[in-house]
């Protein structure tokens, strides 16, 4: 990659971008194009929309936060649809501050890093583009220069909204360089930038003896109080506050509930009226949306404060919990080490999934379901199949408790240990044995939680443990199969011919000699054993099969060996018990004969090609699962 041609591809972008005209051309434009008029809450969903919206079994998934936000779809379906397709729809809700609430290390300071980020490319294409009166310094929407007596005709020739009044240094400028012309005034096309400060914001408290309202507000100029005389001439004042910068675009109020109150003041009729007061002068607009977050213990102390009545009946709060789906945690851990400096140690296959399963078990609560605990809801919340429950179980159980979510083991605190794990002298990889230890390992260390948290917390890493066991073993067992997919399948067809003839009072041809057989009963159990069903109950596990094998050919669609999940694990059992003395007497042997020593080698070679180990660590997992079967 040529780095000097990149950078020299984006200056002649960026000068492309630059446009300067006067309001009379503005208007042209917008003649053409309405949607340049639109508010700064509409701009933040037209950029979400504009990178896609999927629908997924009635749900709403926006591909803008797929990348970085992971486990959250409820939650960001929400905060989109009611809040900023709302806002952005002029309805009341853009009267409101939004504020994200949740515990530490959910997801909460990303979604505004990404909406301030995504606002910036946004205002780069034609789509999103803003026009602002230019040396303006809230970068003000142009159509605020039309009279209030004009605007009715205005709004209904272009089909656009007209909001809000000049600012005060767009006032005295209007009439000192263009003697009230507005069609001659400058408007030019701005880029949104954090950096520059343009249409984007962060506001972080500090001390409250040392903070200055003019960090929200602007301030006086004293240096040119001399050359205009009062404090009220806007040539002497400093529009450069939060509120004044984010204008066209989002301000980011960082921790606002740890805020001085008088700080909060000014968002009362911002919310409300779209302006707020400043210096000596009359109320300044600002569209701008303002988006806040907070953990939960804050804001419950907030809202137990009866003089923030107001303020809290102008917020939109959207709880932002963390990730309930073990695949989804393992993403998370993923990415968070993608973004760091220890790429070159091998993290083993389910290393991060044992983490992930530690994790969300923390996190869940117990359902009031019957036969229904932990392990088997974790799993229905990561999409398995459950035996004995449904899908409306599932939607039960995530209804069962609204504060679901808000508490557990952050994704922090689980890198932390992991980086701990990674960062050891001399490591080739580490495996969910070493992850597991050093979760283990730091809740000693951990300053938040009670000695019943940590046994329930231990009991819970145990659990990983097990997890991690059974999918050990299964990798090992599918290893030493050369093609363990097609031997599934093979035995998959056989059953379900069997089966087939069984339920039907038919008989089965032998495809070498073309005898007719009465159905393999031996075979049939030897697969319905492995997952405990009975002698009284097989006729009715068969016909069950029968029914959703039709049920697939009705619809067109080929059922296969993943298309029923007990007769898959089923399946599998058999192959692995069938395989199991072979495995255990070749990963524990000590002196492994000729033989042994080419499966071995065989196996490994596989666990890399396929599975995605190293040499080092699939011979590693044989070791373990040796140890594991010899028990």
């Amino acid at each position: 990659m040529n780095i000097f041609k990149k950078i020299a591809d984006y200056r002649t972008e960026t000068e492309r971008l630059a446009w300067t005209g006067t309001f009379a051309e503005y208007i042209e434009m917008l003649r053409r194009q309405p949607h340049l008029a639109m508010t700064a809450h509409a701009r933040v969903y037209e950029m979400i929309a504009s990178h896609g919206i999927l629908e997924e079994n009635g749900r709403r998934k926006y591909n803008f936060f797929e990348k970085e936000i992971f486990g959250l779809d409820s939650a960001i379906e929400k905060l989109v649809e009611e809040y900023f397709h709302s806002a952005a729809r002029r309805l009341d809700v853009r009267k409101r501050i939004l504020l994200l609430m949740g515990p530490v290390s959910g997801g909460k300071s990303t979604i505004v890093t990404m909406l301030k980020r995504g606002l910036e490319q946004f205002s780069r294409t034609d789509q999103g583009a803003v026009y602002a009166i230019k040396g303006c310094p809230m970068h003000e929407e142009p159509l605020h220069l039309i009279p209030h007596e004009l605007r009715g005709e205005v709004e209904q020739e272009f089909g656009v909204k007209i909001e809000g009044n000049l600012c005060p240094s767009c006032q005295i400028r209007l009439r000192d360089e263009y003697g009230g012309r507005i069609e001659e005034v400058l408007v030019e096309r701005v880029l949104l930038s954090e950096d520059n400060r343009v249409g984007i914001g962060t506001f972080s408290p500090s001390d409250p003896k040392s903070q200055d309202i003019a960090d929200l507000t602007g301030s006086i100029d004293f240096s040119t109080i001399t050359e205009y005389g009062s404090e009220s001439d806007p040539r002497a004042y400093r529009f450069d506050g939060e509120l004044n910068k984010a204008n066209r675009g989002l301000m980011e109020f960082q921790e606002m509930l740890k805020c001085d109150e008088k700080f909060l003041w000014n968002l009362l009729s911002l919310t409300q009226e779209g302006n707020f007061k400043a210096g000596r002068f009359a109320l300044i607009s600002a569209d701008e949306l303002i988006i806040a977050h907070t953990n939960e213990s804050e804001y419950k102390s907030f809202i137990a404060n009866k003089k923030n009545e107001a303020l809290q009946s102008r917020m939109i709060v959207m709880p932002i919990p963390y990730n309930l789906k073990v695949s989804d945690e393992e993403k998370i851990y993923a990415k968070l080490i993608k973004q760091s400096d220890m790429k070159h140690v091998h993290i083993a296959p389910h290393a991060l999934r044992a983490a992930a399963i530690f994790s969300i078990l923390t996190r869940l609560k117990e359902s009031k379901k019957q036969g229904m605990d932990l392990v088997k809801k974790m799993r229905m919340y990561d999409g398995e199949e459950v035996e004995g429950y449904k899908e409306t179980d599932l939607k039960e159980m995530q209804s069962e408790y609204l504060e679901e979510g808000m508490s557990g083991i952050d994704p922090r605190y689980v890198i932390n240990r992991i980086s701990s794990a990674l960062i050891r002298q001399g490591l080739e990889f580490i495996n969910a044995l070493d992850v597991l230890r050093a979760l283990k390992d730091g809740l000693d260390q951990h300053p938040s939680i009670t000695k019943e948290e940590r046994e329930r917390y231990l009991n819970f890493i145990s659990i990983a443990r097990k997890e991690y066991d059974e999918l050990a073993k299964k990798e090992v067992q599918k290893a030493f199969v050369y093609s363990f997919d097609e031997s599934a399948k093979t035995l998959f067809n056989n059953y379900l011919d069997n089966i087939e003839a069984y339920c039907n009072w038919t008989k089965i041809k032998d495809p070498l000699t073309g005898e007719e057989m009465d159905p393999d009963e031996r075979l049939m159990r030897s697969i319905e054993e492995q997952i405990g069903i009975s002698e009284n109950a097989k006729k009715a596990f068969r016909e069950e099969i029968l029914i959703r094998m039709s049920s697939y050919s009705r619809k067109g669609k080929r059922f296969d060996y993943s298309s029923h999940e007990r007769l898959r694990e089923a399946i599998e059992k058999k192959l692995f018990a069938d395989l199991k003395d072979i495995v255990k007497i070749t990963t524990s042997t000590k002196t492994p004969d000729e033989n042994q020593l080419k499966r071995i080698n065989e196996v490994i070679k596989r666990l890399v090609e396929e599975h995605g180990y190293t040499t080092a660590s699939a011979n590693e997992l044989l070791r373990y699962v040796g140890s594991l079967l010899n028990r």
